[in-house]
């Protein structure tokens, strides 16, 4: 019996990715417009948060690399670790990640390799989060002229962090460029027909490009990881 070796790079990236969204939309807790979305965001977030665990576990200990990594250590897209802002805001946010990352469990279910696995039921979460995104997306672009306004708003604020998705991965054998080409296609669509127009405006920055996977995080992300990893940090070792 032969066994595949898991990419770190790969796994640590991608669990980044759940576990700093999985947070950001835990923040939501207490404070969602309304009590169905506060359940909807809270699975949301543990749906997130169990591929996070999966994924941190393949690369050492999750609970180590989850609370007790610096800053630059951490490798996830800038995109996740942007603060909540509005509802609107958070839905854009949701609307930009759920869409790539669904297109790149899809690739890596159908595809024979160590995060198979994962993606083949990671995928079936990820298409709720994807809808989720797009109802609201069409149900607030399309809705008052406030709500709409927030929402163009909130797509276009974001914009500029949609293009590192797109950076190659090491360990993650997955066609990048045709990926974002569907991504492109189907956020376009969904904006359009939200009746938003879609932003014009680069899609990464001279210096934003690929930072977050590189370790250089937005100033929000320093604030986020210290609330995160406080409790940990002050019982070191603790059993509860």
């Amino acid at each position: 019996m032969t066994t595949t070796s898991v990419p770190t790079t790969a796994a640590l990236a991608l669990g980044d990715d759940a576990l700093v969204l999985s947070h950001r939309l835990g923040e939501w807790a207490g404070h969602a417009p309304v009590l169905e979305e506060e359940v909807a965001l809270a699975n949301i977030a543990l749906d997130l948060l169990g591929q996070a665990r999966v994924l941190l576990s393949l690369a050492g200990d999750e609970d180590e690399l989850a609370y007790l990594r610096e800053e630059r250590a951490f490798t996830n897209l800038q995109l996740v670790e942007q603060p909540n802002g509005d509802f609107a805001h958070t839905i854009a946010r949701q609307l930009y990640f759920s869409t790539y990352q669904h297109l790149l469990y899809a690739e890596l279910a159908a595809a024979d390799g160590p995060f198979a696995p994962l993606a083949a039921k990671a995928v079936k979460e990820v298409a709720y989060h994807r809808d989720h995104a797009e109802q609201w997306t069409l149900r607030l672009g399309d809705g008052t002229d406030a709500s709409h306004e927030r929402m163009q708003r909130a797509c276009e604020t974001l914009w500029r962090f949609t293009g590192e998705m797109f950076r190659p991965v090491a360990g993650l054998d997955a066609d990048w460029p045709g990926m974002e080409s569907t991504w492109v296609e189907a956020v376009g669509d969904v904006l359009r027909r939200a009746t938003l127009t879609v932003p014009e405006g680069p899609r990464s920055g001279a210096w934003a490009a690929g930072a977050g996977r590189q370790g250089l995080h937005t100033e929000s992300f320093g604030r986020m990881l210290a609330e995160m990893q406080h409790l940990h940090r002050s019982h070191p070792g603790a059993s509860w």
